[in-house]
């Protein structure tokens, strides 16, 4: 396979995709061997993992471990996350109980709906469009309502359709804009059904009044957008300043108030802050959308388009001190669901939202947003007071220690020796090394 195009790739039975494949590498019986050796041991199971994505040779494995005590609005919730970072967990589990003794997070603010569009040229009149637009609009949302039942039946549906000219972007260009509820569903797939229908419906419509014969019209394309402005949550904490004394350390509780709301500040002023303060967001995030088989991709996208919407890109949590008290506050889009695509087929995932107790989609987007506002206070709280990389460098020792195989003993005193030492990867090897020789 080596330097080679290769035909029929995906015909390929797995062991001799895994076989093909290990020839690649400078040891190919072991690099087989490791493949087969990530495969779950029951061939009910190895082969639901296998079909969930293509031309699939192994299992990629990454943590899950939990994050316990995220209090929201009164309720406790012990958090699966599934992450490899070293110090996510950790950071965001000690800032939940943190918050939970102090009254935990409240759901401030959450709405729930998506968005979709169907992008067409008009190449004649556009009052034919805007002088019709009533009657088109009742003949596509009648064509939807086949489509949409069973979701109504649930208490989702079409909630608005809407005609856009937006010729600013390029000559002749119009969008129909449709807002939907899919309640606990993420929805992505009926909503794009839904367009593909409203997308035939304009032809089935404008060839009655010979315009698509006419080439007057001409569809381009209909899908969903992941810029959910509309489906966002809003979460907050606050204690007083006297409380704030376990993280503050060696600062004084005003000091370290007055710096944290300068953080924050900082994020939201300046671009190159905001990105490595929302990826400290989306730390949390991701690990707790990935652990209930949920697109995490789709989330940052919507979350940095998010972050992008006054032009300038900026921070999605902020703080505010007022009489002796902080509080801080995250606010993000999160087009999420609880039920459908990989959730009903990922065992951990199905597994994840049982430990959390079956939480609808809006509950669910309160737990991943207080995680994140979690994982967010925990990096700003270390960056204010000891730096981030002590923390995260004393989690991240385990790691080295393993990347050097070091053994029982050796971890031990290695672990021990590094307590108060500053950590690298070159002085830990330097410290295994001097003690196997």
């Amino acid at each position: 396979m080596k330097g080679k195009i290769i035909k029929g790739f995906s015909k390929l039975s797995g062991k001799e995709k895994r076989h093909g494949i290990a020839s690649l590498c400078k040891k190919p019986e072991a690099a087989e061997k490791e493949m087969e050796s990530y495969l779950a041991a029951d061939p009910a199971t190895r082969k639901k993992f296998l079909e969930l994505s293509e031309n699939t040779i192994s299992s990629f494995h990454v943590p899950y471990g939990i994050a316990p005590n995220v209090m929201i609005d009164g309720r406790i919730y012990h958090v699966p996350m599934a992450i490899e970072e070293s110090s996510v967990i950790a950071a965001a589990s000690h800032a939940a109980r943190f918050w939970a003794e102090r009254g935990g997070f409240r759901v401030k603010q959450i709405s729930t709906v998506k968005l979709g569009h169907v992008y067409f040229r008009w190449f004649t009149d556009p009052r034919f469009l805007s002088d019709h637009w009533d009657h088109i609009r009742f003949f596509l949302l009648d064509r939807l309502r086949k489509t949409t039942a069973s979701m109504v039946r649930r208490g989702g549906g079409v909630l608005e359709l809407r005609l856009i000219d937006s010729s600013e972007i390029m000559e002749n260009l119009y969008k129909l804009e449709l807002e939907l509820d899919t309640v606990n569903s993420m929805g992505a797939n009926f909503i794009n059904t839904c367009l593909e229908e409203l997308a035939e419906g304009m032809d089935a419509y404008l060839s009655m009044n010979n315009h698509v014969k006419e080439r007057r019209y001409q569809h381009i394309m209909s899908i969903l957008s992941n810029f959910t402005e509309k489906c966002t949550i809003t979460v907050e904490a606050s204690c007083s300043f006297n409380e704030l004394k376990p993280f503050a350390g060696k600062l004084p509780v005003e000091e370290f108030a007055e710096k944290i709301q300068l953080a924050y500040g900082i994020a939201k002023g300046d671009p190159y802050r905001a990105a490595t303060h929302n990826k400290g967001i989306m730390n949390g995030v991701d690990a707790v959308l990935l652990a209930t088989g949920n697109d995490y991709r789709a989330a940052e996208a919507a979350a940095h388009a998010y972050a992008s919407r006054e032009g300038v890109y900026q921070a999605l949590s902020s703080c505010r001190l007022k009489d002796r008290k902080l509080t801080i506050s995250l606010t993000i889009p999160l087009a999420i669901g609880t039920v459908g695509g990989i959730t009903n087929l990922h065992p951990l995932a199905r597994l994840s939202l049982e430990i959390l107790g079956n939480p609808n989609a809006r509950e669910l987007m309160a737990i991943v947003a207080a995680v994140g506002l979690s994982s967010n206070f925990a990096a700003l709280t270390s960056l204010v007071t000891t730096g981030i990389q002590k923390g995260h460098m004393r989690l991240h020792l385990s790691n080295i220690l393993n990347s050097l195989n070091a053994g029982t003993s050796g971890r031990r005193t290695a672990e021990e020796y590094f307590t108060e030492k500053k950590i690298s990867y070159d002085a830990v090897k330097h410290f295994v090394d001097a003690r196997s020789n």
